[in-house]
């Protein structure tokens, strides 16, 4: 196994060029000759053979573990072998199943039916508040398309979910956001694996003035406003080898998905680059007490059909996904009692209980929809990709989208940010790969990446004039998450012991070459109000993985 393993690292290695980090790393982690152990007594011998790396371990456990297609992630590909190679010494039975990432997602959270899952979430400005990901554990959100697919549940994970979200005081929040933490890095339902770095690039003979954002890096929604073009280039042209899981927005679980859509709907709020709420649809907000909240709506908008937007059809879009119970979003609307239209101008929202990052969280997440269209249909879940309905009221207006090849928005002239915009269309071109993403930039057929560089082609990319290479900070992260309905990962036991045995650093070592960290939280390190730096993190040891293992009576 450890042949294949070093053979499928040369290959990466020699794809991203970086064959020279690869070698020594792996030399490392060989395991060490039996005849450098210590001397066993007869009392110490079956003590010893569970330490011992060169024994032979009875299986006692077969699981499938999914990941990524080497050619959408080798990243998340490579690590999920590493994985299995580790896990196999301990006597896990590691099956890797590389799998299309539509068809992973779908298997993942809409049919929950995996053993353990290599995945990620993408870091986002409004996850920049802990709510979304501290509700990736929440016992509520464990139904078919949630997003705790693992099956989590605890009882004081959930009450402190509850007393977080409620909590105005920023202090005793923060302390309930640690306390969290500290639960689920115990339990382990997920083990964070790492955080990378966002380094993208961006041609800089057409445009110029884009907008970096922290887990975004260049791909959010302010570079279409800003960004200016050097010369007579209007279009502004993006690759990226994700394209929406749907654009359906009662289905949509992906960010790709999201980052296509948000552009073409309006939201109440938008959050800043800095993730400072900006009046949108919302003229303004205020909050008379600590369970309501008033927004007047601005009274120059209209849908892309050309249909007033209406304080009616803000209330609609709450009550909607509310009565379709979308799981994607139900963390943010689920304490929405009541939606009130007072007047022509205002929306009430009652609260079942106090929740302080309303605005930032819930009223900068949810699309407004045209009652108009979505009134009359029942089951949007499963609406047919040809009749999803593409009308929003956002700066940009749906021009076309071909799936696995191409997507287009043209600005909306009668959007009130119309004037704002230097360019006419956002195009992306979707490509097969990551490697294709880089060839179109290096052929100058795309004008920026959605998708972050390989570490291989970070160098390359540095050497072109015409290139200018970001790096942003991540917020995200990468994970493997546990079926906790699954045996053996029922166990806590075993979700520490198989926890001590995945090696972050050689991953972040050689497969990201260094330009990221290993994995702690959930809520990552560059999120410092909310992180908690004493999360337990499993350092890499195999003679520790083994003795819990041992001590939990699963070895003979």
């Amino acid at each position: 196994m450890r042949t294949r393993l070093l053979g499928l690292l040369a290959l990466l290695a020699a794809l991203m060029m970086i064959a020279v980090a690869c070698a020594p790393a792996e030399q490392e982690d060989e395991p060490a000759d039996a005849d450098e152990a210590v001397e066993e007594t007869d009392e110490e011998e079956d003590d010893e053979d569970v330490a011992d790396e060169d024994v032979e371990v009875e299986t006692f456990a077969e699981i499938d573990l999914l990941t990524t297609t080497e050619g959408y992630d080798p990243i998340r590909y490579e690590a999920a072998f590493m994985i299995e190679e580790t896990w196999g010494e301990l006597g896990v039975d590691v099956n890797v199943e590389p799998t299309e990432f539509s068809t992973l997602i779908e298997t993942f959270y809409d049919q929950q039916d995996f053993d353990a899952v290599v995945a990620g979430w993408s870091g986002r400005v409004d996850r920049l508040d802990p709510q979304h990901f501290l509700g990736t554990l929440h016992g509520g959100q464990t139904d078919l398309g949630g997003n705790n697919p693992g099956q989590f549940v605890d009882a004081d994970y959930d009450e402190l979910f509850e007393l977080q979200r409620a909590e105005p005081d920023l202090e005793q929040r923060v302390e309930y956001v640690q306390d969290m933490q500290a639960i689920a890095g115990e339990e382990v339902p997920v083990n964070v694996l790492f955080y990378r770095d966002e380094v993208v690039a961006y041609n800089n003979e057409n445009f110029e003035d884009f907008v970096e954002m922290a887990g975004e890096a260049l791909y959010n929604e302010w570079t279409p406003y800003e960004v200016t073009p050097v010369g007579d280039e209007t279009d502004l042209t993006i690759g990226t080898p994700e394209e929406p899981d749907t654009i359906n927005p009662l289905d949509s679980t992906t960010v790709w998905g999201w980052k296509f859509m948000r552009m073409y709907y309006d939201k109440l709020i938008r959050l800043s680059p800095d993730a400072e709420p900006e009046a949108w649809a919302a003229e303004s907000w205020d909050a008379p007490d600590d369970t309501t909240w008033e927004i007047t709506l601005r009274d120059d908008m209209t849908f892309h059909d050309g249909e007033p937007v209406t304080v009616d059809d803000v209330k609609f879009t709450y009550d909607y996904y509310l009565e379709q119970e979308f799981g994607y979003f139900m963390p943010f609307i689920e304490m929405i009692e009541e939606t009130e239209v007072v007047d022509d101008e205002t929306v009430r929202f009652h609260l079942d209980s106090p929740f302080g990052p309303f605005p930032n969280v819930t009223l900068a997440q949810i699309p407004i929809l045209p009652e108009h269209i979505w009134a009359d249909i029942d089951e949007p879940q499963d609406l047919a990709p040809e009749d999803i309905p593409t009308v929003g009221s956002g700066p940009m207006e749906f021009e076309s989208y071909d799936i696995g090849e191409y997507q287009s928005l043209v600005v909306f002239d009668d959007h009130f940010t119309a004037e704002d915009f230097d360019i006419e269309r956002m195009e992306l071109i979707i490509y097969a790969d990551a490697e294709g993403v880089f060839t179109g930039l290096q052929t100058q057929e795309i004008d920026m990446t959605a998708w972050r560089l390989e570490p291989g082609q970070i160098p390359q990319a540095e050497d072109e004039d015409f290139l200018t290479v970001v790096n942003a900070p991540d917020f995200g992260y990468y994970h493997l998450t546990f079926n906790l309905d699954v045996e053996p990962f029922d166990d806590p036991e075993v979700r520490r012991a198989l926890s001590h045995a995945i090696d972050k650093d050689q991953i972040v070592d050689v497969l990201l070459d260094g330009r990221g960290e290993p994995g702690t939280s959930v809520i990552a390190p560059s999120n410092p109000t909310w992180h908690n730096p004493d999360t337990a993190t499993f350092e890499f040891d195999m003679d520790q993985a083994r003795q819990i293992l041992s001590d939990a009576g699963y070895y003979d």
